[in-house]
């Protein structure tokens, strides 16, 4: 059987796999946490939490049309969305792995060309790889309900298969069609969630690597910059500034021409389509190539993020759940900078314990009066007593300021130091945030608790089994379903590949 046969059969075969196993342990009705939000903003298109998940939203809309009216499956139905998104991401993650072995053991002597030997070696890795993460614990744990996880890990797994095909035929004719394929998905994702943006150095990376020939490391660390400001430029200079163009075009129709409110941002978005158009037309007059690829990565990205239009235009609409009501260019601006959640510092800022010294007045904030932007207020800078570099414990909630206290042992009254901040991020945020779950994953776990309260809890911890027959464990935690130590297994065969 020719090779793309058998590769595609099994690639259907883990998405059939990975969709009878989420369809039959499908979560029945809304689950914890956001999911309540996210069913109701799909059922009736509603305007969901900062920075919000339009295409998300219009996707669930469509699966909760399957209850034909029954609003006691509508949950159910948009769970389902995960259940089939999820088990697509299977599908297309054997794919890559199919694709990455391929090329690894193409040429190395151990395996002929068309060696039955090579495509049990290619195939087995790509069943083995797809289907330890199809039953993964926290993989598994989004695919059953509705939230926004499924989708943007799909579309993950989707530009990820993507930049391998465009690896495969880089250079055949037309290949850089999966670059403006790339680019339209990355824009489509932006209305699920920012986690597809994450992508942005590894594709970078695949595309320099395959491209040219002089490879240095120097050469790499700079493309790898390069990656990066990519990443912010796009985070930034599109998600974000393209509406703040707009919100002071806006402005300036509204309150010095006296026009109707969005008529700036309709005139923006015309001279945005318009040059981007004109940048096209001059790539192919001058036939510069890669200026063309570039203009048209950029309005396929452009096209693929504007279904944030939906934000306003339901916004306008005045459903029940209407978040922040960001039906102009500044109050979408605004939610899209998620400034409901504040400012956290990331380099420099405050320990927790630290008192205000002064304040200073910072940008002006306008909202949507009558007949104009009115000015409603300034947003506030603070000056503090006590700053450090990377303030990992900054938050001065009582609250989380007891936590920070007990997780780091500091005593009452006394002032914590860097090195506090320090333990705080390795044993916390990288540890027991990070390699706790991932463990949990491909290594094995105690329970199902949350385990917030220590690190060498049993409660939320991981475990490998191997061990724990000396550690004599309670029946409770042994009799429970959720123990399951996988010994190591998942882990030990993503090592070996």
């Amino acid at each position: 059987m020719p090779y793309n046969k058998i590769n595609n059969l099994l690639g259907w075969l883990c998405f059939l796999i990975a969709s009878v196993t989420y369809i039959l342990t499908l979560e029945p009705s809304v689950s914890f946490w956001d999911c309540g939000e996210f069913i109701s903003c799909a059922y009736r298109l509603q305007v969901s939490h900062q920075p919000g998940y339009p295409l998300f939203a219009m996707i669930g809309k469509v699966f909760s049309l399957l209850s034909f009216g029954d609003n006691t499956k509508v949950a159910y139905f948009t769970n389902l969305c995960s259940a089939i998104a999820s088990a697509a991401t299977v599908m297309f993650l054997f794919w890559s792995i199919t694709m990455l072995a391929k090329k690894l053991t193409a040429g190395t002597g151990l395996y002929k060309t068309t060696s039955k030997y090579r495509y049990i070696a290619i195939m087995g890795s790509g069943l083995v790889g797809a289907l330890a993460f199809t039953f993964s614990d926290t993989f598994w744990f989004s695919a059953v309900e509705t939230i926004v996880f499924a989708l943007s890990t799909l579309c993950i797994a989707v530009v990820f298969w993507a930049i391998l095909k465009w690896d495969a035929h880089a250079d055949e004719p037309g290949a850089d069609k999966w670059l403006v394929f790339i680019a339209y998905v990355m824009g489509l994702s932006i209305g699920i969630h920012l986690l597809n943006l994450l992508t942005i150095p590894a594709l970078t990376m695949v595309y320099y690597f395959r491209r040219y020939k002089n490879i240095t490391f120097k050469k790499a660390f700079f493309v790898f910059l390069l990656s990066v400001l990519l990443l912010a430029f796009v985070q930034y200079g599109i998600i974000q500034y393209t509406v703040i163009f707009s919100g002071w075009f806006d402005f300036f129709f509204v309150n010095t021409l006296g026009m109707g409110f969005g008529t700036g941002a309709i005139v923006f978005f015309a001279l945005l389509i318009g040059l981007i158009i004109w940048g096209i037309r001059y790539s192919i007059r001058t036939k510069k190539y890669y200026l063309n690829v570039a203009f048209m990565c950029l309005s396929f990205l452009y096209l693929g993020y504007s279904c944030f239009s939906y934000v306003p235009i339901r916004a306008t609409a005045n459903p029940t759940l209407n978040n922040s009501h960001p039906d102009n260019a500044f109050t979408l601006a605004g939610y899209l900078n998620r400034i409901q959640y504040g400012d956290n510092p990331l380099l420099l800022g405050p320990y927790f314990d630290a008192q205000v010294t002064g304040q200073t007045e910072g940008s002006t904030i306008y909202s949507k009066g009558d007949k104009k932007y009115e000015v409603t207020g300034k947003t506030m800078n603070y000056q503090y007593d006590h700053t450090t570099i990377l303030p990992r414990m900054y938050s001065t909630d009582a609250s989380d300021q007891g936590f920070y206290r007990g997780w780091g042992q500091i005593p009452e009254g006394q002032a914590p130091n860097f090195t506090d901040n320090l333990k705080w991020m390795f044993s916390w945020q990288i540890y027991q945030m990070y390699f706790r779950y991932f463990l949990w994953n491909y290594v094995g776990r105690y329970s199902d608790a949350d385990g917030q309260q220590s690190t060498e809890s049993i409660d939320g911890n991981w475990t490998s089994g191997i061990f724990d027959g000396g550690k004599h464990l309670p029946k409770n935690i042994t009799d429970n379903p959720s123990y399951t130590p996988l010994y190591g297994i998942p882990l030990i065969l993503g090592l070996i590949g």
